[in-house]
């Protein structure tokens, strides 16, 4: 019971915050990308902090970092593969050169800083300091996107949230109230989901590991979920990818980040955490590259693709964990030998048909 309280918790702090935060952005006159990839992307990543934190206090860290690494994956696999199942998603250019590069960056980053098996405090330092720093060229960007007379992006997300109200006294009262209260339900459910996946894990006889990279991961991303469908729905062009993109890059900085500093002994990584879980955040980060170039969309049929490759990832954390040796083994040749290459060769394909396709758009204008 308290499992499903704190997720319905979470849901509905990270609608508050999100809700409050937004119409805030709106009315200091944010630029609907640095809505998307920054106060939306960043609210719905509240859930995460907050788990991944009260984890580190209670001395739980496998959830904090199974939580982080399952919720980025789940965000690209499950998230993007639903949204783009409900409408074919438009991916601007700057997530492109400039966000999926950094999301692939910073997850190396990660297995680069746990390799000793300890992600310590000068480690989540760096982390921290690079999602300050992340954000700062965000803002600095979108400055340039505001001023730029050739730009004429606009979206229903920021149209409702600049023009519904003006901003006074009581607006402001209103939306800060919904800030601080979506951060009470926060904490709320993240403590009864926290303590709820541990007694889970105990009774089942599973690590902790697995029920922070399934349960407390698909948990936590919930409101992202919940975002970038209705924004897919809408017809949104940044909200929906840039959604899960700057989630994901705050997550590894931000959440990591503070999470490392505030537990008393950093954070350890375990071995199968290093040697398979954050390396297929790694891959899911870098085939978000040749599938995001390819026409600058994310079409049905790639939607299933990344819907598929969760299904597989599930089914194989399902087989170690539980001990099926035989069938895992057998699972994994079917997926190294047949499944992986086949996606390679097909993405290799596509990326090397949009490059040929772009030239002769070039040649043609020409």
């Amino acid at each position: 019971m308290f499992l499903i309280a704190g997720l319905v918790l979470l849901v509905i702090g990270a609608e508050f915050l999100v809700k409050g935060a937004s119409r805030i952005g709106a009315i200091l006159g944010i630029p609907p990308l640095i809505i998307g990839l920054t106060v939306v992307a960043y609210g719905t990543s509240a859930p995460e902090m907050a788990v991944s934190i009260m984890s580190s206090f209670a001395g739980q860290t496998d959830i904090a970092i199974g939580n982080v690494v399952g919720s980025n994956i789940f965000n690209v696999l499950f998230i993007l593969g639903i949204s783009a199942l409900v409408a074919p998603l438009i991916v601007s250019r700057q997530l492109i050169r400039s966000d999926v590069p950094i999301m692939i960056g910073v997850s190396l980053l990660l297995l680069l800083f746990s390799l000793d098996g300890q992600l310590g405090r000068v480690d989540s330092i760096i982390l921290f300091a690079g999602g300050i720093a992340y954000t700062l060229s965000l803002i600095y960007q979108s400055s340039k996107q505001k001023n730029d007379p050739n730009n004429s992006e606009d979206d229903e997300f920021a149209r409702e949230y600049s023009n519904s109200e003006a901003s006074t006294r009581l607006i402001w009262l209103k939306n800060l109230v919904f800030v601080v209260g979506g951060l009470g339900l926060l904490v709320l459910g993240s403590r009864w989901l926290v303590d709820s996946a541990i007694a889970i894990a105990r009774s089942l006889g599973l690590s902790e590991l697995i029920i922070g990279l399934t349960i407390v991961a698909m948990g936590t991303s919930l409101p992202e979920l919940a975002t970038s469908v209705v924004a897919s729905l809408r017809g949104e062009r940044d909200i929906a990818v840039g959604n899960v993109l700057g989630s994901n890059i705050f997550n590894i900085l931000a959440v990591l980040g503070v999470s490392g500093i505030v537990a008393p002994e950093g954070i350890p990584v375990t071995i199968e955490a290093i040697q398979f879980d954050i390396p297929v955040a790694i891959a899911v980060a870098f085939a978000c590259l040749p599938i995001f170039y390819s026409g600058r969309r994310i079409d049905r049929w790639e939607g299933v693709l990344f819907l598929f490759y969760y299904v597989a990832y599930t089914g194989y954390l399902v087989l170690y964990y539980t001990k099926n040796r035989d069938v895992l083994s057998t699972y994994i040749d079917i997926m190294l030998w047949f499944v992986l290459p086949l996606t390679a060769i097909t993405l290799i394909v596509i990326t090397i048909q949009e490059k040929r396709a772009a030239r002769k758009r070039r040649e043609s204008s020409s």
